[in-house]
Formats: structure tokens, sequence, C-alpha cells
């Protein structure tokens, strides 16, 4: 069963987020539903790409040892 949701954002993120869907063939709805799957899945097991998709971008510098991030990762020491 689907739920409404109201969120507020800046206009211009929204107008952004509603291109970006329209070029994807999709809905801004779908979109937000895909992250929150995505955010709240508590799979244990994961790929070294799903791990690496998971940090966010910041947290990941140029010259970064991904072995030493995604062992905090699994570790809750980031909370990525």
């Amino acid at each position: 069963m689907k739920a409404r949701l109201n969120i507020t954002i800046e206009q211009n993120i929204l107008s952004e987020v509603k291109q970006y869907a329209s070029k994807q063939n999709t809905s801004v709805s779908e979109l937000v539903e895909d992250y929150f799957t995505t955010l709240t899945k508590t799979t244990k097991k994961k790929n070294i790409i799903q791990m690496i998709e998971s940090m966010k971008p910041a947290a990941i510098e140029k010259n970064a040892d991904l072995k030493e991030l995604i062992y905090k990762e699994q570790s809750g020491k980031y909370g990525f």
C-alpha cells in the first residue's frame, strides 16, 4: 500500500530533480522511493561495488585505501 509523504526542499533542487526524473522516464516519487529503499536495506552482505556506491563521495579521497574504507564501513565507524 502506498502512502503520501510531504517534503520541503529548495525550488531549484526540485526543478533539477524533475528534469532528471523526466530524462530517466520516471517520477520524483519513484526516485525518492528507490533512494529510501537503498538507504534502509539491511542486507548484511554487500559486494564491493555496493559498498563503494554506498559511501558518501566526500568520504572517498583521491588516493584513499578502499580496502581500509570498506573495513571501517563494515565495522560502523563512519556510518555510511
